[in-house]
Order: C-alpha cells, then structure tokens, then sequence
C-alpha cells in the first residue's frame, strides 16, 4: 500500500541505510508507503542532495533540540548514520523530477502541505 500524501500524491521514502535499518525506521515512523534502500546514494546525488558541512548540519536549531532533551533527561546516543546527509524532498511525476526541495539543516525540511499543493499546482499525481 502506498502511503498518501495529503489524501492524493503517493510517498515512496528513500533512504541510504540497509533494508532492514529502514524497515525499522518505516515502523517507527508509521510509512505506510514504498520505502527503497539507495545504500551507494545514487538517487541523492541525481537529486543533488550532498552532505552538509558540520557547521550546517549542527545548526543552533539542532543544537537547541539536543539542548532540550538532555534537559528532559533524555540520553544522547551517538548517531549511527550519516549525520550530515540532509536528505531532501522531491516532487516526480512520469518519471520527470518536477521540483526539489533541499533543506539548508535538517530541521528545514519541506512541509507535507507545500508538496502536496506544488503536486496539484502541476497536474496531481506523482509517482
């Protein structure tokens, strides 16, 4: 089953860890969607999406939220994947890349809502 974005545009997730690190992820995250492994990241480099220098990825946004947890008492534990692959947001429809979106830190990720209504801007469904 394809997981829905705002009831009309289908999700696929495409991550660079193992299949199973994100089967895990996928139920942790409640995807319902397609969820795809990309471990050599060529689908990120076709997109453009790179790796972010330190100072990008550890933004006073991220910094501010790691600050926040250890504050609620919550344990840190050291990051098992590439910290500074920001990921991204793509909008394909046909196979054509019709808009991306690339965050600047990984707290400036697209909102759902923007997607789906640059979705329906172009002609609806995507895939």
């Amino acid at each position: 089953m394809q997981q829905q974005l705002d009831g009309a545009v289908p999700l696929v997730t495409v991550g660079f860890s193992p299949p199973a690190a994100l089967d895990a992820l996928a139920d942790h995250l409640g995807l319902t969607g397609t969820v795809l492994s990309d471990p050599d990241r060529d689908l990120y480099r076709l997109l453009g999406l790179g790796r972010a220098p330190v100072w990008q990825v550890y933004s006073p946004g991220t910094l501010l939220h790691y600050a926040r947890a250890v504050a609620r008492g919550r344990r840190l534990q050291k990051p098992v994947e590439d910290t500074r692959q920001l990921g991204g947001d793509a909008l394909v429809v046909d196979g054509v890349v019709r808009r991306i979106w690339r965050p600047r830190t990984p707290d400036d990720r697209a909102d759902p809502r923007v997607i789906a209504a640059g979705a329906r801007a172009i002609g609806g469904g995507a895939a």
